[in-house]
């Protein structure tokens, strides 16, 4: 999780792939606690994932700029205000979606950054990498299209509208961590990775807190159940504390498209969890596409520029 002095482009990709398989969980420990809404889900991962790298951080004694933090502040407000909408929806999307289509839709963030990264900061990607990311998403597609058909045989039209939101608000959040990533890519540069994300993950959550006001709903709500608590508690700690940590510090050696093609790992993970714990048993075409998302990933992998 903490940044070593030497980085590589072999780490970085280590980093990310480490990542993507973490992600997998996310959506597993967002469904058990989807009572509490999408805003206090968001709130209370970001706190304790704030909670967590400050104990790294004294524990491993790493340094912490308060410098760097106010002269990058404003980068640092952005960064947190895409953050939030990127939580806050994909929250949203498990609550209302399937688990399967709420990963495979959000994963769709490659696609949008590669077009931030190539037509507001002029980074093109190579044609190996193109044709890795166009595989990769063709893999995607193809375990969208089955689940798709899963639902147009088990559901009613209620729980088609119901899941049509949830994709779109999937897709909405893929759009804001393409913002989130191309963004975040310089700062990454600039600063060391605790002193990042530990204000960063602050910010975040205050922002989120300042965003469910119009609900009126209360954020500070936590469930009684211990069980629940402990998926919270996890939720903050393994693909947030951990795995989102890990993803944003792939972006010292890799380009946002490159980092974001590494969470497409998300839904293969979440897939095979969401088999055995809520029972969701994806169509025969998953096998397919999961084998196809896999190959562009590793054309991306092997991508030296």
């Amino acid at each position: 999780m903490i940044l070593a002095r030497g980085r590589t482009r072999a780490g970085a990709l280590a980093e990310g792939v480490v990542a993507g398989v973490l992600f997998g969980t996310a959506a597993i420990l967002i469904r058990f606690n989807q009572d509490l809404g999408a805003f206090s889900i968001a709130f209370w991962r970001l706190v304790i994932a704030c909670l967590a790298l400050i104990v790294v951080l004294v524990f491993a004694r790493r340094s912490f700029s308060f410098g760097l933090i106010r002269s990058n502040l404003r980068e640092l407000l952005v960064l947190s205000f895409f953050l939030a909408l990127h939580f806050v929806f994909f929250a949203s999307a498990v609550a209302d979606t399937t688990i399967l289509n709420a990963t495979v839709l959000v994963n769709t963030s490659p696609i949008f950054s590669m077009l931030v990264s190539s037509f507001v900061f002029k980074l093109k990607p190579s044609r190996i990498a193109l044709m890795g990311l166009m595989i990769s998403f063709v893999g995607a597609c193809i375990i969208a299209f089955a689940e798709t058909g899963n639902l147009a045989v088990g559901l009613n039209l209620s729980a088609h509208v119901s899941s049509m939101k949830g994709d779109l608000e999937a897709v909405f959040a893929a759009l804001v961590e393409a913002f989130y990533l191309n963004y975040g890519r310089k700062l990454r540069s600039q600063m060391n990775l605790l002193s990042t994300m530990i204000p960063l993950y602050f910010l975040t959550a205050i922002i989120v807190g300042v965003l469910s006001l119009p609900t009126a709903g209360n954020i500070l709500i936590l469930p009684a159940n211990a069980g629940n608590i402990l998926a919270l508690i996890v939720l903050g700690m393994l693909p947030t504390a951990t795995a989102h940590t890990l993803y944003f510090s792939s972006l010292s050696n890799l380009k946002s498209f490159e980092t974001a093609t590494m969470a497409l790992l998300e839904p293969v993970g979440a897939t095979i969890l969401g088999i055995g714990i809520f029972q969701e048993i994806p169509a025969p075409l998953f096998a397919v596409g999961a084998a196809l998302t896999l190959i562009g990933i590793l054309f991306v992998v092997r991508n030296k520029g």
